[in-house]
């Protein structure tokens, strides 16, 4: 094994995750803010950080910590919340499929943004991919984890008005659609994304539509697996 290709990695990866550095400075700053005024310290919002590693999750979260004990919908919400991580899984097998010790980690470590970069980026030459993957996940991981511990320190010292605040999260998901979309010639999963959405929104209205167009979206994606690797790849 080449003991300097984690570096050479790291070095080569490190410029890609610039971006998201930005962006998780309002995210996880703005998360731990929230935090802070829900009444939890700095522990709490580190350790929340660390075991859920879920942006949209984590918002969510900030209600269901305050509220009643009710595990089943908890997990229901979790389940669909998160269902677009399936999506993520299956179109990432063939790039993960020889990272070798790496691979669970860079797995759980694959957040949207992750998904991002190492779905459109292909390693520099001479970089390894595995470990290249590895590490734009596990910078994006503690870029969170240390921006909400700093944005909930910072709920201490300065006085905010919260109302609004957690609309950065969906901002940060346009600003990843629009980047998708510049940097793919080819948009079919996108426009998968958003027909079957359209769709299951006018039938099931915007209360109930979220399941039934994940599931849509799924099967879609399923079956249209080999050509939408194909254009990614």
């Amino acid at each position: 094994m080449d003991k300097n290709a984690p570096r050479r990695a790291l070095k080569a990866a490190f410029p890609y995750t610039l971006p998201i550095l930005t962006g998780y400075m309002f995210l996880g700053i703005a998360y731990g803010i929230l935090m802070n005024k829900k009444g939890f310290g700095v522990g709490w919002t580190a350790i929340s950080s660390i075991t859920i590693f879920a942006g949209a999750m984590q918002y969510v979260s900030l209600t269901l910590l305050t509220a009643p004990f009710n595990p089943v919908y908890t997990l229901v919400l979790t389940l669909m919340v998160n269902a677009r991580h399936v999506f993520y899984g299956i179109s990432m097998l063939e790039r993960y499929k020889n990272s070798g010790r790496l691979k669970i980690p860079t797995i759980f470590f694959m957040a949207d943004e992750a998904f991002s970069i190492n779905c459109s980026v292909n390693p520099p030459k001479g970089v390894d991919g595995g470990w290249f993957y590895f590490w734009v996940s596990l910078l994006n991981y503690l870029y969170w984890v240390i921006y909400g511990c700093i944005g909930n320190l910072i709920g201490n010292l300065i006085p905010f008005e919260t109302k609004g605040l957690d609309f950065v999260l969906t901002a940060l998901f346009v600003v990843i659609f629009i980047n998708q979309w510049q940097e793919q010639k080819k948009h079919t999963a996108a426009l998968v994304g958003l027909l079957c959405s359209f769709l299951c929104l006018v039938i099931f209205k915007a209360e109930n539509f979220m399941i039934p167009s994940m599931l849509a979206i799924l099967t879609s994606l399923l079956f249209m697996r080999g050509k939408i690797e194909g254009e990614v790849s």
